[in-house]
């Protein structure tokens, strides 16, 4: 499928790669499908993008939310990921969006609101979850120091 996107340009993505949300994602609920896409040329950065493939001007800044919150594992009633299908720990993907205002110092994601993907059937939900997980949580000092220690490891 190929799609002009804002970030990226025109890109092509493989068929294989595109995840359907049944209910589009929280206050989007006509964009369904979607692809997580990287950037090639920061490929240290943890961020990368959920692409809406409907909207070439949509993506979502999203990222692994155990690099901010290590023990991260909300609860989410089975009844809600049905329509995923068969979920495991080696087809499962979880996602959280990042807010990423001028002031990159109040950089946030969301945990109250992860993206479940069965990346095997590729079907994906946004789900708000019961856990007191924070709506807004700071993450730039988070992302700085994971950097820093990064350098140090080379």
């Amino acid at each position: 499928m190929l799609v002009e996107s804002r970030l990226f340009g025109e890109i092509e993505v493989d068929d294989s790669k595109i995840v359907y949300f049944e209910n589009g994602i929280i206050g989007f609920p006509d964009l369904k499908n979607f692809a997580v896409i990287y950037d090639e040329e920061k490929k240290d950065s943890k961020i990368s993008w959920l692409q809406s493939m409907d909207e070439g001007a949509f993506a979502l800044p999203v990222m692994n939310p155990t690099v901010i919150e290590p023990g991260y594992d909300p609860f989410v009633e089975d009844e809600l990921l049905k329509p995923l299908g068969e979920l495991n720990s080696a087809n499962l993907c979880v996602l959280v969006t990042v807010k990423v205002p001028s002031d990159l110092k109040k950089m946030s994601v969301n945990l109250k609101a992860p993206i479940i993907i069965n990346i095997e059937n590729r079907k994906g939900a946004q789900l708000i979850v019961e856990d007191d997980y924070p709506v807004v949580k700071e993450i730039y000092d988070v992302l700085q120091a994971a950097k820093e220690q990064g350098q140090e490891g080379k």
